[in-house]
């Protein structure tokens, strides 16, 4: 059988026998070539798991970049200042009718007895630049002013100058006075000045997150400068004060220029500077709660009364620290609860510290150490004591919980905004109603009583 091709020649097909099937030949199956291997990449540090030298920097950078470009622990200095600044301003409160007698001329601690003092050991107080009562009365009434604004969070740099100043002004005129509170109040009034305890629950944060300009700043440092400029005229201050006070009157003043005149990298150097200030005020903070749990603990390990589990009893049945007497007997009256009140005191103030390192163990003793403050305030009459302890140790409450706090405050004032608005709107429905009822026409059949049948 011949077929033509393209080009007209013809082709010979091969022939088959007749009834054999046609099939089509099976192809060869192509042999794989051989597997030849790749050569492998040379090593790179990419790669490579990194060495412990190298996780370390990197972890050491991370912290440095934390602690220069963050505010670290802003809630907790938050909840410190207002603690701090409440229990202060609430104790003057308190004591308004005998401030003549603690801190003013009608002290026991004399005007000569406190003059030597501070001119022996060089501290501050205002209250010793004049006899004069109303000198006295301005001071006081100033220190709670101050309060009561670094509690609002006004002006929280100048505030808590100026909160530190007014603590040292009263407590060192009668150095006596006090209840052991006093000495810790003193100790966070000067820490609080380092750190920057108004970047959160203040109107200074509420006022930079609406983008207002601060107008009331370089007025109140103008009149600081003026107060501070007497003070050194009239010889009032000593060199150590008059240097220090100037230097932080002059850093006041420069942090408001750069915040409104960058100046380059000025301004971000300066923000490095505070925060460097800020956490070590927050370190210095932390680790004055620490010591003060730390001895208390060890020194009542010393005393045979804590050793025996009876020292709680003793100071439940005396008159002058029961303010509920029924109450201090009745509990006094159960010695198991005496000794677990005793010992379990001692635990938790020796281990605190030693919780730090486990954010659980600190969290149940930070709710024990509270117990035991609010028991004192309460069975002993400290109430002072107690809220100015409870105020440093606000240093370690998570941040979870102080969230959960904000954002229930947040509720509870949308939810009281919503009722005033109602009440508002309902008096002036009712307003509305009865003006309308004054200005309708009388009817002659119903409001008057000549058109009656």
């Amino acid at each position: 059988m011949t077929r033509p091709t393209p080009e007209g020649t013809p082709k010979t097909e091969p022939t088959r026998p007749e009834g054999t099937p046609e099939t089509q030949p099976t192809p060869r199956a192509t042999p794989r070539p051989a597997a030849v291997p790749r050569p492998r990449a040379p090593a790179t540090d990419a790669g490579r798991r990194p060495s412990r030298f190298a996780a370390a920097r990197a972890a050491l950078g991370t912290a440095v970049a934390r602690v220069t470009g963050s505010t670290l622990g802003a809630r907790q200095l938050a909840a410190v200042r207002i603690g701090a600044a409440g229990t202060w301003g609430v104790y003057l409160l308190r004591e308004w009718p005998h401030r003549a007698e603690l801190y003013g001329p009608g002290s026991a601690w004399g005007w000569d007895l406190a003059r030597r003092l501070v001119s022996g050991n060089g501290a501050f107080t205002a209250l010793l630049w004049s006899r004069s009562e109303a000198w006295f009365t301005c001071v006081y009434v100033l220190a709670l002013l101050v309060s009561f604004l670094l509690v609002l969070g006004w002006r929280t740099r100048t505030m808590s100058v100026l909160f530190a100043l007014t603590v040292l002004s009263l407590q060192n005129r009668s150095v006596f006075v006090g209840d052991g509170g006093d000495n810790l109040l003193h100790l966070l009034a000067l820490y609080l000045c380092l750190t920057r305890c108004g970047q959160a629950w203040s109107l200074d944060a509420r006022r930079r997150a609406l983008g207002r300009p601060d107008r009331a700043g370089p007025w109140l440092w103008g009149l600081l400068g003026a107060g501070l400029l007497a003070a050194w005229l009239s010889d009032r201050l000593t060199p150590g004060w008059t240097l220090a006070l100037t230097v932080t009157w002059a850093a006041l003043g420069t942090w408001w220029f750069l915040e409104r005149h960058p100046l380059g990298e000025t301004r971000a150097l300066a923000d490095v500077l505070g925060n460097l200030l800020h956490h070590a005020g927050l370190l210095i903070i932390m680790a004055e709660t620490c010591l003060v749990y730390a001895t208390a603990g060890w020194y009542k390990i010393q005393g045979s009364r804590w050793q025996d589990g009876t020292a709680v009893y003793y100071p439940l049945e005396l008159d002058s620290f029961s303010p509920w007497p029924a109450l201090s007997h009745a509990l006094a009256a159960h010695g198991t609860l005496i000794a677990l009140l005793t010992y379990g005191t001692v635990f938790a103030q020796v281990a605190f510290p030693f919780s730090l390192l486990n954010r659980r163990a600190k969290n149940v003793l930070i709710i024990v150490l509270a117990a035991e403050h609010l028991g004192i305030a309460f069975l002993l009459g400290l109430p002072f004591f107690s809220l100015a302890m409870l105020a440093a140790d606000a240093v370690f409450l998570p941040t979870g919980f102080l969230r959960a706090v904000e954002r229930g405050a947040r509720r509870a004032r949308r939810g009281a905004r919503r009722v005033t608005r109602r009440g508002g709107r309902r008096r002036a429905r009712t307003a509305t109603r009865r003006t309308a009822d004054r200005e309708a026409p009388v009817r002659p059949e119903t409001g008057s009583v000549s058109a009656a049948p």
